[in-house]
């Protein structure tokens, strides 16, 4: 007899901000195996923060073991997440996450309350931000999600142009990835995005630290620079503690 795993499997039935916000990585970092020889269906999430994994594994109530794979060359060592689950394959199915998705993946239907959610979500795993100078000595913010899937992208940037009050539209080939692309903001749209993806009252396991210490971090440099109020924000609810 194998060893009997538990897990959450009706997770993805009821929509809610940490349900939102797992499918998001899912979408970034997620995938699912069709195991037949093994009569089993699995579903894989995988990230260089094991807090992340971690955090994902605690909500879904899984009992399942995270297992630590060896950093390879200039690869970091990633932690891996694997849950046998019919349920929760079809359930991602039938919400829009495929096996082989990287570059075919569409963007899903999400109800308009829980979006920002996803978006945070979806950039813990796949996006970035940077703090860069420029050669007046000003600091600029970029903001980058990276996707194999060009349409998924587009769709994403027309949520957020409509959602977060999005002006810009940078869509680029990845420099250093074949086949993948990147959606990059600059420093008012990132502004705008931050607002959007980090809502009032965001619970501190619902996002990853230190790409949110990005975002502080060039307020302050901007404050101190400047002596613009750029505290105002990071809105009054959002308690983010380390």
């Amino acid at each position: 007899m194998g060893i009997k795993y538990s897990v959450n499997e009706k997770f993805f039935d009821v929509w809610s901000n940490g349900m939102a916000y797992v499918l998001g990585f899912l979408f970034a970092d997620g995938s699912l195996e069709d195991a037949s020889y093994l009569r089993g269906k699995y579903v894989r999430v995988t990230n260089t923060d094991h807090d992340r994994i971690d955090v994902i594994k605690k909500l879904l109530h899984s009992s399942h073991t995270i297992v630590k794979t060896k950093a390879v060359g200039n690869r970091k060592a990633r932690y891996l997440l694997r849950i046998g689950s019919h349920a929760l394959y079809n359930q991602l199915i039938r919400l829009g996450v495929t096996p082989r998705k990287s570059f075919t993946m569409q963007f899903p239907t999400i109800p308009k309350g829980f979006l920002p959610h996803f978006v945070r979500g979806y950039f813990d795993g796949d996006g970035c931000a940077h703090i860069a100078r420029t050669a007046t000595g000003a600091t600029r913010l970029l903001t980058i999600f990276t996707s194999g899937s060009k349409s998924f992208l587009k769709t994403l940037h027309r949520h957020l142009q409509a959602e977060a009050g999005i002006t810009g539209n940078t869509l680029h080939a990845h420099g250093s990835t074949e086949g993948a692309f990147q959606l990059r903001y600059f420093a008012r749209d990132s502004i705008r995005l931050f607002v959007y993806m980090y809502p009032k009252q965001t619970p501190p396991d619902l996002l990853l630290r230190r790409k949110y210490d990005i975002f502080t971090r060039y307020f302050d440099d901007v404050e101190r620079s400047s002596k613009r109020r750029m505290s105002k924000y990071i809105p009054k609810g959002l308690m983010v503690k380390g």
